[in-house]
């Protein structure tokens, strides 16, 4: 595996890496504000008239070979405190009214009418901003990564608004320089604006992007061109106090309603214009939203995303080191399971054009009733760009128990785990070409040996061809602790190849198909798993979607496994299973009210057996106030005894109620019938002011069809737990 390794590495350093910038010749000017501008969604003020203007869109879907159809004009200014844009959006030559999912910040992009842009502002086409609105004036904001991602969780102090009138909607925003980082002194921003009008299924971009690639691309970024460097924000403070009151009970262990009473402390301090200080004291992240259930059904633990607001700015740096199943940092190890943090603080962002460091430092308490010690959590983080839009970066972790001698009849933790790495991200100058090469080792008490990374790939994707590959090899007593890697002891090697096609002159914009093969390998070189995946995707011109695939599996289970993940009966350690399986998946058209989608799995399973899996999504939109959507899944898994038939229901209908676009009403029912458990969660939000807010959180647990709890008479979904939390929090700019 190393020697394959060490040949994808080289072939990494060796593609074309240095290009002019693509889109260098679409340059927008922008200049200081000849007057007061006035955030009200008209544009009639003399500072408008006089900016230059951005129109003129290409075209990206359905197509991207002709300009746009539905025609945008943007203007971008400033003063000393705010950068200032201005769009007109005008409507296609299809009538109707505007598609929106409702008034809820960060909506869907794909269901909503919407302008965003897109700002580079160290101009490395690798991170920056995201800001935009749907036709309503609902919210958008985020971090950019990875030189097309986008960190939706992200939230700061801004301001906008949109009218809308028969022919077009107009909207304003007002973005504080205080809320972005940028380079002081840089005249040069990437820029981009993209424009969404689902009635006509166009999607377009001031600055054009090819088909397959998002317009959040950075590598296709226009240029915005300063009449003088952007201003000092100066003095650039924000403390964001919480006050939290709440009342529990749980019903299943039989203790009463507690109350209880919480203060904390967040701040962020710009130590540059670039480069910010995270500090919190006793944080709180009741307002996080729940994890969303799916029935389990792996031999490995699940990844949730990560929602805290303190760990996201800059947090690619930290949190996206490695790959999906190799992060040697992964911050929802921090505090959540009922460990408090007790402070932390993170310095994060640029140092230059070329250089971004993290530092973070997380104290926990100690936990008596799991004899868990209080530990530390330290990272440090420290990224050089090369080329033209690459990276080499290095990351160490440390986790430390303080303080902490094992408890007999006690679970036990390691007194430290450290982890050391270093990768290269290959990003080639014309987006084409991707790809990574990764080391880490870990360090614990008492472990030597066999516990190091080594993993590459790279990737081709043009507007026709997709090809890449991937190799991993992870030896089986590397740990990272403070991390996520579900699976260890193994090498892995990954192959994918796609063509698509575009006919003309039909319903159907594009379709092709993909092969993947994967194989997994034990220590000792023998094969333990592997899948080769046969799909065919159909795109239509009103944007459904059509996949249709067949598989092939192997699996020689490594240690005992429960087929159902219920705590019954374990298939043996060394059992081979072998299955062929097929699927499909249907995803209606985003602009109707009523959207839907299914997909359906058939095939083998564990022990010559079958499984089916059902899952349907359905939602309805009374624009722009209320949007209701709901999900479910079925399996039915028949096994030779002792399992027999087992069946699973996972049903989670959601309410969105937007009374405006800063008051939120969200009802959220998951059941889930493999972990015998429902869950109701209402949330009320109230946005008082930009970045403030009040929230008003309710959450039940149920036991479906359990007896009642301490009772001997049957009831049907018996209370498990309950909690009422209100939560105010406060944005104070010094």
């Amino acid at each position: 595996m190393r020697p394959l390794l060490l040949s994808l590495v080289t072939l990494l350093l060796s593609v074309p890496l240095l290009a002019q910038k693509k889109n260098e010749s679409y340059q927008l000017h922008i200049s200081r504000a000849v007057s007061p501008v006035v955030v009200d969604g008209q544009v009639d003020e003399p500072a408008w008239q006089a900016a230059e203007v951005a129109d003129n869109f290409w075209m990206v879907l359905p197509m991207d070979t002709s300009r746009a159809q539905v025609q945008t004009e943007v203007r971008m200014t400033y003063d000393d405190r705010n950068l200032y844009l201005s769009a007109v959006c005008h409507h296609g030559n299809r009538s109707g009214p505007y598609i929106v999912e409702s008034l809820r910040r960060d909506w869907n992009f794909g269901r909503n009418d919407n302008f965003i842009f897109f700002m580079d502002t160290f101009d490395d086409q690798t991170n920056g901003f995201t800001f935009g609105t749907n036709a309503v004036g609902a919210q958008w904001d985020g971090l950019l990564y990875e030189g097309s991602k986008a960190n939706l969780s992200w939230d700061n102090k801004w301001t906008s608004s949109v009218r809308n009138y028969p022919d077009r909607y107009v909207l304003e925003m007002a973005i504080p320089f205080k809320t972005i980082r940028y380079k002081q002194g840089i005249t040069r921003w990437g820029i981009n604006f993209s424009r969404q009008d689902l009635k006509t299924t166009e999607k377009s971009a001031w600055a054009p992007v090819q088909r397959q690639f998002p317009t959040a691309s950075l590598a296709y970024t226009g240029v915005l061109v300063w009449d003088q460097p952007p201003p000092n924000p100066g003095p650039n403070i924000s403390i964001i106090p919480y006050m939290l009151a709440g009342l529990t009970r749980d019903y299943e262990r039989n203790i009463p309603t507690t109350g209880r009473f919480d203060a904390g402390l967040d701040a962020k301090v710009a130590v540059t214009s670039s480069l910010n200080l995270d500090l919190t004291v006793n944080p709180d992240f009741s307002q996080v939203d729940v994890d969303q259930q799916v029935t389990n059904l792996d031999r490995f633990e699940l990844f949730f995303p990560e929602r805290r607001q303190f760990f996201l700015e800059n947090g690619d740096q930290f949190t996206n080191f490695g790959y999906a199943t190799i992060r040697p940092f992964f911050s929802r190890r921090i505090g959540l399971g009922g460990v408090p943090i007790r402070f932390g603080a993170r310095l994060s962002g640029k140092l230059n054009k070329d250089w971004r460091l993290g530092l973070m430092d997380m104290q926990t308490g100690r936990v008596d009733d799991l004899a868990l010690p209080a530990q530390n959590f330290a990272v440090l983080a420290l990224q050089r760009r090369v080329f033209a839009r690459s990276n080499i970066g290095v990351l160490f972790v440390n986790k430390q128990s303080l303080n902490y001698q094992p408890v007999a009849d006690a679970p036990a933790y390691s007194q430290y785990n450290r982890n050391l790495g270093v990768e290269y991200n290959l990003a080639s100058s014309n987006n084409l070409w991707s790809g990574k090469a990764l080391f880490l080792k870990s360090f614990q008490p008492g472990v030597a040996g066999s516990d190091a990374v080594y993993a590459g790939n790279l990737q081709y994707n043009s507007r026709q061809w997709l090809v890449g590959g991937q190799l991993e090899a992870v030896g089986k007593s590397y740990t990272a602790e403070a991390g996520y890697v579900p699976r260890r002891g193994y090498q892995r090697a990954t192959g994918t190849i796609g063509y698509t096609f575009f006919p003309t002159g039909s319903q159907v914009l594009s379709h092709g198909p993909q092969v993947q093969s994967t194989y997994f390998f034990d220590p000792e070189g023998r094969k333990s798993d592997s899948e080769s995946l046969l799909s065919y995707l159909i795109t239509f011109r009103s944007r459904a979607t059509l996949t249709g695939w067949v598989a092939t599996d192997f699996v020689r289970l490594l240690s005992p496994f429960d087929p159902t993940n219920t705590n019954r009966e374990t298939l043996n350690t060394g059992t081979e299973h072998r299955w062929n399986a097929w699927g499909t998946q249907f995803i209606s058209k985003p602009q109707s009210l009523f959207t839907y989608g299914f997909t359906s799995r058939y095939g083998g399973y564990y022990a010559n057996g079958t499984r089916l899996n059902l899952t349907a999504d359905a939602g309805y939109r009374f624009q722009p106030y209320v949007s209701l959507a709901m999900s479910a899944s079925y399996n039915d898994i028949r096994l030779p005894q002792p399992w027999g038939q087992t069946t699973f229901w996972l049903v989670g209908p959601r309410f969105d109620v937007t009374m405006t676009n800063t008051l939120y009403l969200t009802t959220f029912v998951q059941y889930n019938e493999q972990q015998q458990n429902m869950n109701v969660n209402a949330r009320v939000q109230w946005r008082y002011k930009p970045a403030s807010d009040f929230f008003l959180v309710y959450t039940d647990n149920y036991l479906p069809g359990a007896a009642q709890i301490g009772q001997d008479v049957p009831g049907l979904f018996s209370v498990r737990n309950r909690a009422l939390v209100l939560k105010w929090t406060y944005w104070w700019n010094i």
